[in-house]
This record gives C-alpha cells, structure tokens and sequence, in this order.
C-alpha cells in the first residue's frame, strides 16, 4: 500500500496474515503480516462513487499479489457500510474467515495497541464518536468500556436520546435540539423557556409530525451520540441550526466559541448518572435546563459554549473515575472523532492524571475512523490466536 503507516503488534499477539475494511467515512485499510500492521492514509467518504472505487481497487491490487493471501477478514459490525458489505463479499468468494468488530472496541484497541500495551491488558476505554453501530444493534456514540484486544463490555454510556429523521438529523443540527428537550418534556420546557430564540425557532417546525415520530420511534432511532449531543448544543446558541456542509461542522465552530473565553469561563452545568440495566448512562436534562436558562437570561453563547464543554468534561471524568474504581482499572484510553476537540481531550485527560490514571491518547494512529481498520485488526489478530 502506498502512504502506509507501520505499526508493531502489541506483544503477545500476531497474525500470519490478516485485512481490516475500515469504516465508512475516512476510510482506511490495514494489512497484518506476522508482528507487522500496515495502516493506509485515510481517504474519504465511501458513499461517494469515486471514493468507493478507488478503496476497491486498492483492496483489489492487494489479492492481486500472489503472495498476499489472509487467513481473515475483519469488519465493522454495521450491516450497511460499503466497506462491510465488500469484505463480506470478499470473505464468500474466496472462502476466508470473517471476523466482525464492534466499531467503539476498534477504536480503543487501536489506542492500545499504539502506545504497546500488551496482550493481556485491560483498560477503561472511552470512545466518543457520532455513530457506531452496537453490539445490541442499536446506534451507539459515547461509550465506556471494559477493553481487551479480543473482547470488551459495555460500562456506560451516554443517555440514548432518538434522531428525528435519522439521517437528516446528522445534517440538520436543530433536529437534535428538538429531539433532546423532547426528552426533557417538551411541555415543561416550552412553557418555562418558550421566550427564548431557540424555542421559538422550534416551534416553527411542523411539530405534531415530528413529535408523533418520537413518540412512535418512527425514523428517530435512539442514539447514544456524543457528536449528536454537540450539534444540538451548537444549534442552541444559533450556530449551524438549519445545515451542516461537512461532518463535525457545527461541533468545531462550538468549540471555536468556547475557546476564545476559556480561561475566563469556570462554570459548568449539571448532569446526573442514571443506572440503566447493567450499565450507567450520563443524562442531560439538568444540563438543558441550566443552559435555556442562561439563553433566557441573555447570556453570551461564547461563555454557554465553554460551560458546555466543562460540563462533558465533568461529566466523562466523573463516570471514568466511578468505573475504574469500580473495575480495579488504573488506565484509560480514549478515541473517536469527538476526542479531536482540544478542549475536551485536554480537559479530560488532565483530570483523569491527575487522580492518578495513566491516561492512553492516540498520537500516530488518527482518532477518527481512518484509525479503524488498525484496530479491528488488532481485535482480530487477538481473537484467531
């Protein structure tokens, strides 16, 4: 592969030949040869034409070679990636073992296995991302989890609040405002904020139908997606409402905002931990009563902005500690395309070290989904033996 970053194997773990699919956007590839993984640069979307042929003919040159034959094909668990649907076609057709790997376990494997840890190791993994599909089949995008290379379990993670009409909710930011103050009651929340700009804007949306797809969950899948919850806290302050032009838009002008009254700015807003089954979930309803609140009072959206930050921050930190002293855990690697945020990396990785965690964060391998492929071929390294 040209442009490919070599990455040792953690020790304990090698494949005599392995390929790992990526993801969907930022697409990347990664072959294992022995205790070698060979990552490519990330590409881009693949539901673009041009972006899918060019990932297929690069997996194509591969079996091309005579010498390049794996005993295994790892993919994400999504049903509808392009790049699943062809390694599936490619594990048929030519009689190879598949191996699907949960999207947010890649993540933090990867995270692993960059800063070496070995085979054996666990660690509380973080993943915040847009979406990922779950092990359960649900939309999953901020996640703690107990980690190994070849397993992990869901910890916790953030309330699973529904996306008004799927898709479109990743585009239209103000769909997930709605679809979070739904949740708070939309009532209370109408009659308490209604003067304020972002319930007015609201309110002008053809609200029956979109509250009679919440209420039916009809295409408003829950999702517990950090990236989600950004762009609806962004469309809240007027940034972005109606339309994003690329992914993580609206996220990095919220940041952009938050950044330029940082150090001025200590304030954060309340969040509470809700025990769900056998895990714990973050919930936002205080946050969003808080935050209409300043909105009601004119504060200024920079410093809504940065009490936003610093209360995901608390929040991520606070079920992080929980969890570790829960599980006996002493590190923590984190991943995922919302860790990009300066603000929120740096926040949570300084108050994690400083109660005394080693705390992992990618360096070399990208956070993103272009890291993936590595980590799923680690999962699968670990998993064949």
């Amino acid at each position: 592969m040209q442009e490919a970053i070599a990455i040792p194997l953690p020790a304990g773990i090698t494949a005599s030949s392995l390929l790992a699919m990526g993801g969907e956007l930022k697409s990347s590839i990664c072959i294992v040869q022995g205790s070698v993984a060979r990552l490519s640069r990330p590409a881009g979307d693949l539901e673009q034409a041009d972006e899918l042929r060019g990932y297929r003919q690069q997996i194509d040159r591969l079996f091309s070679n005579p010498g390049f034959c794996p005993a295994a094909i790892a993919i994400d668990m999504h049903p509808d990636y392009l790049s699943c649907q062809y390694g599936r076609q490619l594990a048929a057709e030519r009689g190879i073992e598949l191996v699907p790997v949960q999207h947010h376990h890649a993540h933090i494997a990867a995270c692993m296995a960059e800063h070496g840890l070995p085979a054996e190791s666990k660690v509380l993994g973080i993943a915040l991302d847009g979406l990922g599909y779950g092990a359960d089949g649900g939309i999953w995008g901020a996640e703690f989890l107990l980690a190994g290379y070849a397993d992990c379990e869901r910890l916790g993670s953030f309330a699973s609040i529904p996306m008004p009409g799927g898709a479109q909710a990743a585009r239209q930011p103000w769909r997930n405002t709605l679809a979070h103050l739904y949740a708070c009651g939309w009532d209370d929340m109408a009659e308490r904020f209604g003067d304020t700009e972002i319930m007015r804007f609201l309110s002008g949306k053809p609200l029956p139908t979109l509250f009679a797809m919440l209420a039916r969950n009809l295409n408003s899948p829950p999702a517990s997606s950090a990236g989600r919850l950004f762009d609806a806290a962004a469309a809240s302050v007027g940034i972005h409402r109606d339309q994003i032009e690329f992914e993580g838009q609206a996220a990095i002008m919220l940041e952009k905002l938050a950044t330029s009254v940082w150090p001025q700015e200590a304030d954060s807003y309340p969040f509470e931990l809700l025990p769900d089954d056998d895990i714990i979930r973050i919930g936002w309803q205080p946050l969003w009563q808080a935050l209409l609140a300043d909105l009601q009072r004119g504060e200024p959206a920079a410093h809504i902005a940065a009490r936003f930050h610093r209360t995901l921050i608390d929040a991520v930190t606070c079920l992080t500690l929980k969890l570790c002293h829960d599980r006996g855990l002493a590190t923590v690697a984190i991943s995922g395309g919302v860790f990009q945020n300066r603000l929120l990396r740096e926040g949570v990785t300084h108050t994690l070290a400083a109660a005394g965690l080693t705390v992992l964060v990618p360096e070399r391998i990208p956070a993103h989904d272009g890291g993936l492929a590595f980590g799923q071929a680690c999962v699968a390294a670990a998993r064949l033996g």
